[in-house]
């Protein structure tokens, strides 16, 4: 069996740092947003799908494309955030320590910056170089082409891995790569809905914490996905 993790809002706390700051700034652009909805539409994406989307965002509702160096300066706010409060999720090391089975990561993070969270929470000598990008496949979630990627390159069938994720669109990515899912609900972005709309996106269980997320690997590991 492999455990493949999601890296933003399962491993490190980022995807509220993340949220509050983009919304933040569309906000400034005269995009105002639901926060369930913009979750919804946009967590998991790939960073070119998000980009995309986001752009189109902005001219549907201004008539006008981003402003001059929108995504630049999205970018400068959120790594100085990052920098400042990055920080694993709650039982995470000790999760991944007392494991016992194959672990990676797979994120639709560039490769780079990917390390760097890892790095920088302490996280990455449990995965090595199990670690995999969204870069390194033709596309991003919803599609399953990361899991089917990380399940091979580390020799499991996908029938035999376990995804871990918090997003819809990482759900629906493990779901149609045929892999058992563990929808996260743990994470600081996460409301009191986060655990159903990941249910109705195809999650096999739910765990709200990371002690939630061993009793979930034993029971899919006992019963199939």
């Amino acid at each position: 069996m492999l455990v493949i993790f999601d890296c933003d809002g399962v491993l490190v706390d980022s995807e509220a740092i993340y949220i509050e700051a983009e919304l933040a700034h569309l906000a400034r652009q005269g995009v105002v947003l639901d926060r369930a909805d913009y979750m919804r539409r946009f967590m998991g994406l790939s960073p070119a799908d998000w980009r995309a989307g986001i752009a189109d965002l902005v001219a549907d509702a201004t008539g006008v494309g981003p402003a001059a160096r929108f995504f630049d300066l999205l970018a400068e706010a959120v790594h100085a955030e990052m920098d400042r409060r990055l920080a694993p999720i709650a039982g995470v090391p000790e999760t991944l320590a007392a494991l016992g089975v194959p672990i990676c990561v797979a994120s639709s993070t560039p490769l780079q910056r990917l390390h760097w969270k890892l790095d920088r929470t302490g996280l990455s000598p449990f995965f090595g170089d199990r670690v995999f990008s969204a870069s390194m496949v033709a596309k991003g979630k919803p599609a399953p082409d990361l899991f089917l990627y990380a399940a091979k390159a580390c020799g499991h069938e996908p029938g035999r891995c376990i995804v871990v994720e918090d997003s819809v669109n990482g759900v629906l990515a493990g779901r149609s790569a045929g892999m058992a899912v563990i929808g996260f609900c743990g994470g600081g972005h996460c409301d009191d809905s986060h655990g159903d709309r990941l249910t109705q996106a195809g999650a096999t269980q739910i765990a709200g914490s990371f002690a939630e997320i061993c009793t979930a690997i034993g029971a899919i590991g006992q019963h199939g996905g």
